[in-house]
């Protein structure tokens, strides 16, 4: 589709804790890239549209406030705390749901649009996404066919089940960030010190605490105090810790839903998440699919835009 309104389409995904842009060709291909630790909650009140004028800058060159250039941008600059809320958008949710919902933001120096978030409005289950969404439009597009459960791991991940191209349920399972507390904020915290888990899939700790994780998920909270003990009683290094425990974590968070939803497994993801989710689907007994998440934010950021900027032109 030809995106008449706009000379330049620069996609953004915009998190809490870092910025991501790409200066996208015709086709979506990323032609420049300009990341910072600049998120959400790094930039103050009325500061957002200088921090996206600069990246924009870099992308397309000092002269870029004399080109017509679009900009689409999601995750949580989209939150009630960021630019401007993109409310969120109900379930089920397609491409062209979610490119309804866009607000421009306020303020904004070029054409600029916020996508929104999804909401599952289950008053048992309520949950949200912001940013996610958009990375499920990429794999949709490439993969239309997809039908079943598509894991995205994260400090918060999410597990989506999507048919026939829509977004049709999710939920939410906070492993990264029930890492972080264990591994800062608990007992345990005097067992790993300053270590961090080494984000190798094969390290034999990180293989253990699978094992634990998968065999008996519901065990999960009890085996936390034993990784204080083994430092206790076995000398036992942070680092090796500090993979166990995120082996445990990791595993318990994929055999009960696997468990759930079966063992074909769509992975979106990308670093070392990828190979540490992979190995997770593999040991609980499951098959899985990879799909890069950049390239599936920025696919399903640049398909937003066709839809959106075509639409501002007729």
């Amino acid at each position: 589709m030809p995106i008449d309104a706009v000379e330049k389409i620069v996609a953004v995904d915009w998190g809490t804790s870092s910025f991501r842009a790409w200066l996208l060709s015709a086709d979506g291909e990323p032609i420049a890239e300009s990341r910072s630790a600049e998120g959400m909650q790094a930039v103050e009140q009325g500061n957002f549209p200088a921090v996206l004028r600069r990246h924009i800058e870099t992308l397309a060159g000092a002269d870029a406030g004399k080109q017509t250039i679009g900009v689409v941008m999601c995750g949580m600059v989209g939150a009630r705390q960021g630019w401007q809320e993109a409310p969120y958008g109900p379930l089920p949710a397609s491409a062209e749901t979610i490119s309804a919902g866009a607000v421009e933001p306020e303020g904004a120096p070029y054409k600029t649009f916020i996508l929104p978030g999804l909401a599952n409005r289950n008053e048992q289950a309520p949950d949200v996404m912001r940013g996610e969404e958009t990375q499920l439009l990429g794999l949709l597009l490439e993969r239309p066919d997809v039908s079943g459960i598509v894991a995205m791991p994260g400090t918060h991940s999410k597990w989506v089940l999507c048919e026939n191209g829509q977004i049709r349920d999710f939920s939410t399972v906070m492993t990264g960030e029930l890492f972080s507390l264990i591994a800062r904020q608990s007992i345990v915290r005097h067992s790993i010190g300053d270590a961090k888990p080494t984000g190798d899939a094969q390290s034999p700790a990180f293989q253990d605490g699978l094992a634990i994780g998968i065999s008996d998920p519901d065990r999960t909270i009890e085996r936390m105090f034993s990784l204080r003990a083994r430092q206790l009683l076995f000398g036992t290094d942070g680092e090796e810790i500090a993979d166990r425990l995120s082996g445990i974590l990791i595993g318990a968070e994929v055999a009960s839903q696997m468990k759930r939803h079966g063992k074909n497994v769509e992975l979106v993801a990308s670093g070392p998440m990828e190979a540490l989710y992979s190995a997770a689907v593999a040991a609980a007994g499951g098959t899985v699919r990879v799909t890069d998440a950049d390239k599936a934010v920025r696919k399903g950021l640049h398909h937003a835009a066709e839809i959106i900027f075509q639409r501002s032109a007729a």
